[in-house]
This record gives C-alpha cells, structure tokens and sequence, in this order.
C-alpha cells in the first residue's frame, strides 16, 4: 500500500498523507490538520500540548535520512479524524516499523482506530517489516486493550517525568556541594552547545556506544552505532531540523578520558519545553555522584542559554533506578506512565527449514 494508497471501509476513508514542500500552500492544508489531531489527542491525554508537535516541527522531522516516515489518515466526511505515523528506521533495525496511532476522542471506540492500524499494517508487510511497535499512553487506558485486542503484547514500560525550570538556586547550591564532595577533585566537567569540540569526538561516540553495556542509559531506544564521522552527521540533522543540544561531558582527570555524559535537546519554535537526551555514566565509575553532578551543571547551562525553558521532560524505564533516584533528587515528578508494544506480522521472516 504504498503511493497514492487509498482504501475505504463505511463511511471511513483511509488516505495516505501528502507531505507538502512548506506549509504555505493549499497542499499544506491537510499535513497541519492530521499534525493538531496529534495537538489535541495530547491535550485530552495530558492537558498540555508540551509532547505535540507544532506542524513545522513536524515537517522538518520527516526529513531525517535515518527514518523515513509515511503518514496514513482517517477522514469521515472528509474531514481527518485520526492519524498513524509510520516509522521506517534506515540505518539500523531495519526489520521494525514504528507506529503512532492517534484517534480524536469524539471518534474512539468506532472502528476509526482499527481500520487506520489495519492498513498500516499492510503499509509495512508491503515494506518487508515483520516487527510492529506501537506506544499506549496513558498505561491504564483504552489504548491498553485496544493493543491487547489487535494481537500487539507488552514490551515494556516507561515512566516520564517533569521538571521546572529553572532550578531553586539553594538547591543547585546544595546539590553542588554534595556532588563535589563525593568525587572529590577526581573529575573536570566540558561543555558544548550543538557541536561536540574535535578533541572529543570520538571519546563521546565511544561513550555512546557503552550505554548500552553497563553505562546506564537515561533513554533506552535502540541506537546507532557510532563514529566520529556519524556523530557529525547526527548532529548536522538536529541543525537542519532546528534544533539546539546543549551537552555536559566529565572527564576523570587521572586518566584523560570522558566517562559521562548528559545531552538536552531544544526545539526551534518551542523553546518553552525541552527535551532530556542520552545520559550515560560508565558503570566502573558510578558511586561518585558523576549523574548528579552533570545533569545538574547541564541544566544550569540550560537556562543560562536558553532563558525561556520552562519544563524539562525525560524518559526512564521503571528499574532504571539510579537515574530515577537522581532525577527526584532535581526535583522531577512523573508525569506519566507508557507502554510499548509489540506485534510480528506472519509470513513475513525467512523460513529456517
């Protein structure tokens, strides 16, 4: 079902999205209404659109040359009622498509969300990818039993929290004081803001890679694997989609190396809400306080630049509980509770026999 793919079912039609150049045009009219689908799905769930896109957010995402996306959409009336997003990754996981199913409250419970997942379930056998993921937020929701019902089984769950910003300066101060105290002069802090310093390059994609291997990830998606050469290049992509990385890494004096390292995002036209990145700490050199001491040195830095930042979210999972112990420490609270799924499309893997 690729191309101009149309399918319909009732009074339902399921379209894919045309993907306009700019959002000045006519052509633009209906990629902005399925992006305040997403608006308004995230108001009805959270009672804020800080985790919604913004249409020219959104526009310059599907430009990633490591994901390719495809959009598919209900209208009734002709009017967009829900939405899939349709997430191809590129350079790795190549056997996943990732989806974002969201349905307008007034059109839940009616077969919209059904027919939507349904074709893009084709959308992706046609596309060799036999492993569905798809979120649920909240956890304990309709969306739960929707995934149960459409044959999808839980993976795991993430919790989300928030933070205010900017941080109660006895706080900082007090937190300071107790991270310097338990590395006691062992270690030096850097800072960059989008692009990491070449003396560095490699020791940060090094560091990268380790984070799944004992060094306590903060975010827990697959990742790439990194080089110099592609740090750059994932750095030029957040330049081009318009935003801004605001990075700590420490580095134990003795030895020379970076050990830690903590990234926040910024986004272009909502600098308001930012974004908690990769937070790594080589597992041999936890029990120093290293977490605190850069997250908290980042976020410092954070409002320094970037003085309109009024809350900061990330993402942990549940047993991540060294993270989550460092974070309350901030001053984060949970926002919210996600659940991700997973479904094998038949007929697709290779037969063994």
């Amino acid at each position: 079902m690729a191309g101009n793919m149309t399918a319909q079912a009732g009074d339902v039609r399921i379209e894919q999205l045309w993907i306009p150049d700019s959002l000045e045009g006519e052509d633009a009219a209906d990629f902005i209404a399925a992006v305040e689908v997403g608006r308004k799905v995230r108001m009805a769930t959270w009672g804020t659109d800080d985790l919604a896109y913004a249409p020219q957010e959104k526009l310059l995402e599907m430009a990633d040359p490591y994901e390719r996306q495809v959009i598919l959409v209900a209208k009734v009336d002709g009017r967009i009622v829900g939405t899939v997003d349709i997430a191809l990754p590129l350079a790795d996981n190549t056997e996943l498509a990732e989806f974002t199913l969201d349905i307008l409250p007034d059109f839940q419970g009616h077969g919209v969300g059904r027919q939507l997942l349904e074709a893009a379930e084709h959308f992706a056998r046609d596309e060799g990818r036999p492993i569905i993921l798809i979120d649920t937020n909240p956890l304990n929701s309709r969306e739960v039993e929707f995934a149960r019902l459409t044959g999808y089984t839980l993976q795991h769950i993430e919790q989300f929290s928030a933070c205010t910003l900017p941080l109660d300066s006895q706080l900082v101060a007090d937190l300071q004081a107790e991270a310097e105290e338990a590395n006691a002069g062992r270690y030096r802090l850097h800072h960059w803001t989008d692009r990491c310093p070449d003396r560095w390059l490699e020791a940060v994609a090094l560091l990268e890679n380790r984070a799944g291997d004992g060094g306590v990830p903060e975010q827990e998606e697959d990742a790439l694997v990194f080089d110099g050469e592609l740090l750059r290049e994932t750095e030029d992509v957040a330049i081009a989609q318009g935003r801004r990385t605001v990075v700590t890494a420490v580095e134990e004096i003795a030895s020379g190396t970076l050990v830690g390292l903590t990234t926040i995002s910024v986004l272009g036209l909502r600098p308001d809400v930012v974004f908690q990145d990769d937070t790594v700490v080589l597992a041999e050199h936890r029990g120093n306080k290293l977490g605190l001491l850069i997250k908290l040195a980042n976020m410092e830095r954070l409002s320094e630049q970037f003085p309109d930042a009024r809350v900061l979210y990330t993402w942990n999972a549940p047993e991540n509980r060294y993270l989550l112990t460092v974070n309350q420490k901030l001053g984060f609270t949970t926002a919210g509770v996600t659940g991700l799924w997973q479904k094998e499309l038949p007929d697709l893997r290779p037969s063994t026999s």
